[in-house]
């Protein structure tokens, strides 16, 4: 079966768990648990940058992505994550311009974090259910005001679009679009070979701090 070609877009100050959370749960899921070593994933996955050379990521990893924009294969998945870098990232027209033009074309759109503020700012959650980082989440309402901001929710499933709470949410969100492409079978695995909970609900599994 065809291998899920899966872009995880990376930007100086990008937060580590962000992207490496849902890289991870692409990269260990197996359709056939038996043949874990014998068999790839049926996620083709990869970093993706503007331009293909390294970027800092917030703490200071130095990170190379596997392409830049130019030169970026067509995408089955997009993960859009977030981190300190978005407020920057926000004000770059071609990064921007790159995720909306993207968009139309993935099975599957998914945010991390304040990833989901690029999302907004590409135009792609006008009218839609989305969520954030909760100390992110009053920004974003006033940022989008036509996007319903879900502040209870670990995740969000919005058709094809997806958009988590903060860092290792994005590890829950990533189960479940693993669940959707390959059924729950695959993303429970992926969960047990991670030694992770696997997300039975979208619920928020932490309680969220006080104003």
């Amino acid at each position: 079966m065809e291998r899920k070609r899966t872009g995880i877009l990376v930007f100086d100050d990008v937060e580590v768990l962000d992207f490496c959370g849902p890289f991870e749960v692409f990269a260990v899921a197996r359709r056939e648990e038996a043949k874990r070593r014998e068999e790839p994933s049926p996620f083709d996955v990869f970093l993706v940058a503007e331009r293909a050379e390294a970027i800092v990521t917030a703490g200071g990893m130095k990170v190379l992505a596997a392409c830049g924009f130019d030169d970026c294969p067509p995408l089955d998945i997009l993960v859009v994550p977030g981190g300190w870098g978005t407020r920057r990232a926000m004000g770059n027209e071609r990064l921007i311009g790159w995720i909306a033009g993207r968009a139309p074309e993935v099975e599957i759109l998914a945010s991390v974090c304040t990833g989901a503020l690029l999302l907004g700012r590409a135009g792609l959650l006008d009218g839609k259910r989305a969520t954030t980082h909760w100390r992110s989440l009053d920004w974003m309402a006033e940022l989008f005001p036509t996007t319903r901001v879900e502040r209870q929710l670990h995740f969000v499933e919005e058709g094809r679009l997806f958009t988590s709470a903060g860092i290792s949410a994005g590890i829950d969100m990533t189960l479940r679009i693993v669940a959707r492409v390959c059924g729950q079978a695959v993303a429970r695995a992926a969960a047990r070979q991670m030694e992770y909970p696997f997300p039975e609900s979208d619920s928020r599994r932490i309680a969220l701090p006080p104003p």
